[in-house]
């Protein structure tokens, strides 16, 4: 395999798992409303426990332990073939059977589960899925959202980074007090922010996180916040994915010319969902050529270009489609991607227990979503 291929892999793994996460988060706010419904009439107690297969299990909560994939896999494309992007053999996963084993519990429940999209029940390659939990002594999670609002001649008019750092410590053995060296690569200007129990003159002069001498230690395997930053900017040189629409009247069709270009080489996108409008009463588009894969939404009136992967490989690609229309029927264009890179960058040196002294194992991820992304 590749490492384009690989990377598809990845990506259409963990887009798969964040669904079924999506999916048990939300059933399970149902079924917690119907336990109080019927906690009314005398019958689920406070006390009592609601089960699922797989071993998840809660007092009318599903929680599960966050997984890091070993292995991911790859997801068959739900979007036209008329695309370039060709597709290969698929079978289901034990990790979709999971998600409908998961839905057949909810109905079983008494919770009323509608239809799952497409999307929800794709498919998977057939090499089997490795999930394990974290390992190490430490593990840190960086996620980041992006807000981002352009006009169609590329100029920026809002543009809004926001991340948090957490901590989770798995181990005691006086990890309780586990400290961190951070590097900051970044010449942008981030505002960062500690939380309240963290020591800010020490991570201001010496860029290390360390819970204050009269602070409260980390709880056992509680996600816990101790670094947050902002950045906010009107310059379009920080616009990691431009968008460029050329809608160009021709009589009775209006020939629409699209493209994109990845502007950070250093990033990878995964899942990226590039959402056009279509003129209402129009039928759907003919399309001339796309890199990628395309599908309309008839009831949403909107044509969805999806690409698994945008990285240095592909950092340009482009559509073209027609339809009866007027060139304002195809904007605001919204934009949905997932990396596993953060916008801001640092690194993190070395985590130390302070009772010893001595370096300590951990393990780290970072989660990079889209809070909005518009072109109008």
């Amino acid at each position: 395999m590749d490492s384009y291929d690989e990377k598809v892999f990845i990506a259409n793994r963990k887009a798969q798992e964040r669904e079924a996460a999506d999916i048990m988060k939300r059933k399970a706010k149902e079924l917690e409303i119907a336990r109080k419904e019927q906690a009314k009439k005398g019958g689920i107690g406070r006390g009592d426990r609601v089960s699922f297969p797989g071993g998840i299990s809660g007092s009318g909560v599903v929680t599960s332990d966050i997984q890091n994939s070993a292995v991911s896999d790859s997801k068959p494309s739900a979007y036209s073939s008329q695309g370039k992007t060709g597709s290969r053999g698929m079978k289901l996963t034990p990790k979709a059977r999971n998600v409908e084993t998961f839905v057949d519990s909810i109905r079983k429940e008494g919770g009323d589960v509608s239809t799952l999209s497409a999307k929800s029940t794709r498919t998977a390659t057939s090499q089997p899925s490795v999930a394990v939990k974290y390992s190490a002594p430490v593990h840190i999670l960086v996620q980041e959202k992006i807000n981002l609002l352009a006009d169609r001649n590329g100029g920026l008019e809002q543009f809004e980074i926001n991340g948090v750092l957490y901590l989770i410590v798995n181990e005691t053995d006086g990890l309780e007090n586990t400290q961190m060296q951070i590097e900051s690569k970044e010449k942008r200007n981030f505002q960062m922010q500690v939380h309240p129990n963290i020591d800010k003159k020490l991570f201001s002069q010496n860029s290390i996180i360390a819970i204050k001498p009269e602070g409260k230690p980390y709880l056992l395997g509680e996600k816990t916040g101790v670094l947050k930053w902002r950045f906010a900017s009107t310059d379009e040189s920080n616009i990691p994915l431009t968008i460029n629409c050329w809608p160009s009247d021709g009589g009775d069709r209006c020939d629409v010319n699209i493209e994109y270009e990845l502007t950070q080489p250093t990033l990878s996108l995964s899942d990226v969902t590039i959402s056009i409008p279509l003129p209402t009463g129009s039928g759907n588009p003919v399309v001339t050529e796309s890199d990628g894969d395309y599908a309309v939404d008839s009831k949403k009136r909107v044509l969805d270009w999806h690409l698994a992967v945008i990285d240095s490989s592909n950092r340009t690609g482009s559509m073209e489609f027609s339809i009866p229309g007027l060139q304002d029927d195809f904007f605001p264009i919204s934009i949905q991607f997932h990396s596993d890179r953060p916008l801001m960058q640092f690194s993190i040196h070395d985590v130390i227990a302070r009772n010893t002294g001595e370096k300590v194992k951990f393990s780290s991820e970072a989660e990079l979503t889209v809070e909005r992304y518009v072109i109008q």
